[in-house]
Parts: C-alpha cells; structure tokens; sequence
C-alpha cells in the first residue's frame, strides 16, 4: 500500500498539491500540524495522529466533521514525535511505499530525527522517501539504482548514517568509488552526479543517507 505521511514541517503547497496528484498514495496520515496544509489544500487524510497542541480548535474541529477519519490522540508528554506516531501507523495499516512531507524545515532537530526514522522502514525492508520542492531522501544499507530521466535533481549527495559506510561502489557517477570507505567526519560523498543511463550504489558494510538535490 502506498502511504503518505503529511506531517508538520515546512511545505510548499503549490509542490505538495503536484506531488501528491503524481504518487496517488492510497492511504494518507497527517500528523497534527500536518492538518494545516491538509485544510489549505482541501484534502482529506485518512487518519489523523499527535498530541494537537500545535493546532488551531478551528482546524480540529474541522476535520472532526468528517466521520470517516480515524483519530489517534496522545499525550503532549510522549516519547515519540507526531512523525514517529504516524510511521508507526502507516506500519500498521500495510505500507509496502512510504512518501513523507514536511519533514524538513527550520527545526534542524526535527529533520535529522526524521532521517533518522527512515531507518524503522528500511529494517522492515520499506521504501520510505523524505520529499520537499528541493531534495528526496532515504537511505540504503545495500543497493540502490538511480535512473537518469527519473532522479529528483542533479546532485547526488551519499552521507553516512552509521558512523562509516565500508565497501561503497559508484557506478555510472562523474566521481566513482570502487570499495571504498566514507566516515562520518568527512565530506568526501557530496555533490556527485549521475553521468549514464543508470547510475548504481552498492555497499557492503553500514547504512547510507543518499539525498536528490536540485540546486
């Protein structure tokens, strides 16, 4: 099942409304601020989860006249962020694709935690992307091909997730790696770009962040 996470971050309407007409996701979350941009665009998610301390009455109270919504309500004093609550949701209802929006913005802390908990849907082996008007990203612990006519943006940008990345190769890059090893305390992935038809990450030992930028 394709899921859709809208959750409170920053987000771009005229963007979102085309990215979501595109991924015709069979199943929408938005986690609580997420409602905001949900009632902008005059979209209806299928669930609803977080504590709502971040929204207007106004706004809950709107959604909560449509009755087919399924509520998830916590306490504000949580372990868990809005975002997590809605990823473990969309887990539930068998999410075989997961696409989140406004996972990034101004909260650094937000949006690393939120990279961070693209690592719950690759262990359950999950296709999971953090997507805004500038960048895609998700990780990968194994393989991953990038097509040419169908990447985000020009620049490929490989992070390490773990502290290093043992083993990586880079085919069909203007700067490939053959067995490599990229540590967290050097730049030395950023900014590659695909130059072939199809362009291939391969790594042997580690967990990767591959991020789509267009500039």
């Amino acid at each position: 099942m394709r899921i859709l996470i809208i959750t409170g971050g920053h987000i771009e309407q005229e963007f979102a409304d085309a990215y979501i007409k595109s991924y015709q996701p069979e199943y929408i979350v938005a986690a609580d601020f997420g409602m905001v941009y949900c009632k902008m665009s005059n979209l209806i998610p299928d669930c609803i989860v977080g504590d709502f301390d971040s929204v207007e009455k106004e706004t809950l109270a709107y959604f909560h006249e449509f009755p087919q919504i399924i509520w998830k309500q916590f306490r504000p004093e949580k372990d868990e962020t809005d975002t997590e609550l809605a990823m473990t949701t969309a887990f539930e209802h068998g999410a075989t694709e997961l696409h989140i929006l406004g996972a990034t913005g101004s909260r650094l802390d937000h949006v690393i935690g939120n990279i961070q908990l693209l690592h719950k849907a690759l262990i359950r082996d999950i296709p999971a992307y953090i997507v805004d008007c500038n960048n895609r990203i998700c990780l990968v612990d194994q393989t991953k091909t990038i097509q040419r006519n169908k990447q985000y943006g020009k620049y490929i940008s490989i992070l390490p997730l773990t502290t290093r990345v043992e083993g990586i190769t880079l085919r069909g890059f203007q700067y490939p790696l053959d067995k490599a090893t990229l540590y967290s305390d050097n730049t030395l992935g950023i900014s590659n770009e695909i130059t072939e038809e199809e362009a291939r990450i391969e790594l042997e030992k580690g967990i990767a962040i591959v991020i789509e930028s267009k500039d």
